[in-house]
């Protein structure tokens, strides 16, 4: 058996976890309730933070459940076939989710898939960033902040519960997650950042 012969399953797993990621729900579920593109408002994003700026906190609900069940659904698919497999799809999944190719690679920023992803790889670190993002987010209502301090928390859970392999893929998970928030990053440092609110604009 040749080196592709071992391979492809890899590669098409990964392909396959990039394209459930890259299902926008935001986009979906706000055009089914007459909402129009959800990207010409707020952030311009496609994430559950932008659509609860609707003032439809059950349409921000459900695309906040959808995009990390993508990211369930992805990883435990692939730990079917093992733990290189699992962390492939946790990786395209949130790829899929911040650079979909239906939307020319214009997606979110893929806390919600990356949290499902966690969930699914180490549930114990998956329940530790949930509960960390949503204190920090009740607190101090900067949806961006509490994902960035949740993400970059994971991947030192993960050493500590996994061991180096799943902690490498929540690094790079988190830097992709980081680099996405390049924007918020630089609007939270000069104190511009948009809190979370709850009612319509």
């Amino acid at each position: 058996m040749g080196p592709f012969e071992y391979t492809w399953p890899f590669y098409a797993g990964f392909v396959l976890a990039y394209l459930l990621g890259s299902i926008p729900f935001g986009l979906v579920l706000t055009r089914m309730a007459g909402l129009g593109d959800i990207r010409a408002i707020g952030s311009h994003n496609i994430g559950a933070t932008n659509v609860l700026r609707t003032g439809r906190k059950g349409l921000a609900a459900a695309t906040l459940l959808l995009d990390g069940g993508k990211g369930i659904v992805a990883v435990a698919v692939g730990w079917q076939f093992g733990t290189d497999m699992a962390i492939l799809a946790a990786v395209g999944a949130v790829l899929g989710h911040c650079f979909p190719v239906w939307l020319k690679f214009k997606g979110g920023k893929g806390v919600a898939t990356a949290i499902g992803v966690w969930l699914a790889l180490v549930p114990n670190v998956g329940v530790v960033v949930c509960g960390l993002w949503l204190a920090i987010a009740f607190v101090f209502r900067y949806s961006s902040a509490a994902a960035l301090v949740a993400m970059a928390v994971a991947p030192f859970l993960a050493w500590h519960l996994e061991g180096p392999q799943i902690a490498q893929a929540g690094g790079v998970i988190a830097l992709i997650i980081w680099l996405r928030h390049h924007q918020n990053i630089r609007r939270l440092i000069k104190g511009q950042e948009t809190k979370i609110s709850f009612r319509k604009k």
